[in-house]
């Protein structure tokens, strides 16, 4: 089963190579501003974070299918994250000094990765199910650090497009001192959580694995 990605985040694309899984990627075109606004009016109410990152993981999928439909035979993935420190969801910092506030805050804290997903049936080129599930995980920045090295992580420009402004398989590391949940969660596709809706679409998760050798 041909595993589709409806992200260009070399972070996901690099967790599901780990996994044995080499995805064919696109690049959603989703106006996500727009689309949760709507969203919340028909609702009437503001969505939570974890149904943040599940309907904005259903609206890139779908524009996935919907673009490239042709194209596709297999599943196809969408997912969104969100960290909140304190319940205040930080997004990706793009600034410097935005960076540096928010790892100062973070520092010796922790706080709440919440990591949705929607993943399509479209085996046959032709939608057959779909399923949406969020995992969640913790993390917890160690109280020492310097000032001096939350300023060089930032200056590497690591941190500026990364929810939350860290990344636990990256430079930030060994600033992390604790994480409570499925790693890959962190960094932003829950492995569990795919192999979960894999299942739930009446399909094998070892079906994915075609990374060359195994």
């Amino acid at each position: 089963m041909r595993l589709y990605l409806a992200s260009t985040s070399p972070a996901r694309l690099s967790v599901l190579r780990g996994a044995g899984i080499e995805p064919i990627c696109y690049s959603p075109d989703v106006d996500e501003d727009a689309a949760v606004a709507a969203r919340e009016a028909e609702l009437g109410r503001a969505l939570s974070a974890p149904e943040l990152t599940e309907y904005l993981g259903r609206l890139k999928a779908e524009d996935v299918v919907r673009r490239h439909g042709a194209e596709i035979d297999g599943l196809v993935l969408g997912g969104d994250s969100m960290f909140l420190l304190d319940g205040e969801i930080l997004g990706k910092p793009h600034l410097p000094e935005v960076a540096l506030e928010r790892s100062k805050q973070h520092r010796g804290r922790t706080g709440v990765l919440h990591s949705g997903h929607w993943l399509i049936d479209h085996s046959g080129g032709e939608v057959r199910g779909a399923a949406g599930g969020v995992d969640t995980a913790t993390v917890t920045l160690a109280a020492d650090l310097s000032d001096e090295e939350l300023s060089s992580y930032v200056a590497t420009g690591e941190p500026l497009e990364l929810a939350g402004g860290f990344a636990i398989d990256g430079l930030a590391g060994a600033f992390i001192e604790r994480i409570e949940g499925a790693p890959s969660c962190v960094i932003g596709l829950s492995l569990p959580e795919l192999r979960r809706l894999v299942v739930s679409l009446g399909h094998t998760y070892p079906s994915l694995w075609n990374r060359p050798g195994l």
